[in-house]
């Protein structure tokens, strides 16, 4: 294929509304284009139903050889699509932990140490009951964040209440709906948009953020600036982690040998949201 003609394939298999809705990939493909263009390299972009129409999309990819390499976002542990990738000979790069990876090249964020430091942040300031609200229990960077959670409660002995949401907006307000029962004084959300559910849900209960509950987002996209009161996060450069995937998969494509390709180092920003 000539190099004018190159493509990635990405495949989400996500709710479209949520989607459409959620801001970390639209900035996480801002970066991948932002590498990608200039390489002469475009990005196809594909949106399925579930896992099983993920894999036919590879399968029909490959086939046609429509792409020349694939981005894998949301493994979980012992994810097919690593085999599956492997066997159709299609170079790829994994958005996760390199344990999921199985020798692909990983763009790795450290979900685990990050989800410590949220819950460490809280309990600095003195919170000793803290809920939060994680995305799909299947992914392993879920899992990572949990453990994370529970590790850290554990070390400073507080309690530290799941629920669990899909990243989408309705999700956030049914989970913290959930957690109120239990009185948290805080609440960490996987996502921005589940955030911003939990603001709207506790105004409209009457709660006040901060001074009864604390809230605190993952991602820190413009959205959390832009909400009222605006939202302390635990913040990512997700446009920097799409360059970092588009560097990998552009190396994969080469023969280059895999490696971890380590994102920037998260960091709590503060905002109004918290006390």
């Amino acid at each position: 294929m000539h190099q004018e003609r190159r493509r990635v394939g990405l495949v989400l298999a996500r709710p479209a509304k949520v989607l459409g809705e959620e801001p970390y990939y639209h900035e996480f493909l801002e970066g991948l284009e932002r590498m990608l263009t200039p390489a002469g390299v475009s990005v196809l972009v594909k949106v399925v139903t579930d896992s099983e129409a993920e894999a036919e999309t590879y399968e029909r990819w490959a086939a046609d050889g429509r792409v020349d390499g694939v981005v894998l976002t949301d493994l979980a542990p012992d994810d097919d699509r690593v085999g599956l990738v492997l066997r159709l000979g299609l170079p790829a790069v994994v958005i996760g932990a390199p344990s999921t990876a199985s020798g692909l090249p990983t763009v790795w964020t450290d979900d685990l140490g990050f989800a410590r430091e949220a819950i460490r942040f809280l309990a600095e300031r003195g919170h000793r009951v803290i809920g939060r609200i994680s995305g799909p229990p299947a992914f392993a960077h879920t899992q990572l964040r949990r453990t994370g959670a529970d590790e850290e409660a554990k070390a400073r002995d507080v309690r530290v209440l799941h629920a669990e949401g899909d990243y989408s907006y309705e999700s956030g307000r049914a989970a913290i709906t959930e957690l109120l029962e239990a009185k948290p004084t805080a609440v960490v959300c996987d996502s921005d948009l589940m955030a911003l559910a939990v603001l709207d849900t506790l105004r409209e209960r009457g709660l006040n953020v901060p001074a009864d509950i604390s809230v605190v987002a993952w991602d820190d996209s413009a959205q959390c600036q832009l909400a009222v009161p605006a939202l302390s996060a635990m913040s990512h450069d997700v446009a920097r982690i799409g360059e970092l995937a588009a560097g990998a998969v552009l190396d994969a494509m080469n023969g280059v040998p895999p490696a971890v390709y380590e994102a920037p180092a998260a960091h709590i920003v503060v905002r109004a949201s918290t006390r």
